[in-house]
């Protein structure tokens, strides 16, 4: 099983920005994925998941949307109005059963630095 994320980046403040995840190895709709971020000195946080199972393939959250594409097997984090304190480590992660939670994650891609700054 294996998570690539991308799409990070310097954004301006108030800009939106996309990540992506590939994933492969297994198929999104049998397990959970999410995003998470880590700011620096702050613990993990959860940010959105699709639970497997799950029949929506998007669910939004103020200025966070997840999204997944399971002919592409990726899923999406869309961030709209970006702010400075939204400067972290977004990270795509899968559970090999159960729904999402920060510490039930069994795989994780390597995470993609997003700043935010003018």
């Amino acid at each position: 099983v294996q998570l690539q994320a991308s799409g990070g980046g310097l954004v301006q403040p108030g800009e939106s920005r996309r990540l992506s995840c590939v994933v492969s190895g297994f198929t999104l709709d049998h397990h959970s994925v999410g995003w998470f971020r880590r700011v620096p000195g702050e613990a993990r946080e959860e940010i959105s998941c699709i639970n497997a199972y799950q029949y929506s393939d998007e669910s939004v959250k103020g200025r966070f949307a997840i999204s997944r594409d399971k002919r592409k097997n990726t899923i999406y984090l869309q961030i709209n109005n970006l702010k400075p304190e939204d400067t972290a480590v977004y990270s795509c992660a899968a559970a090999g059963w159960g729904p999402c939670s920060v510490n039930g994650m069994d795989y994780w891609g390597k995470g993609t630095l997003v700043t935010v700054s003018s």
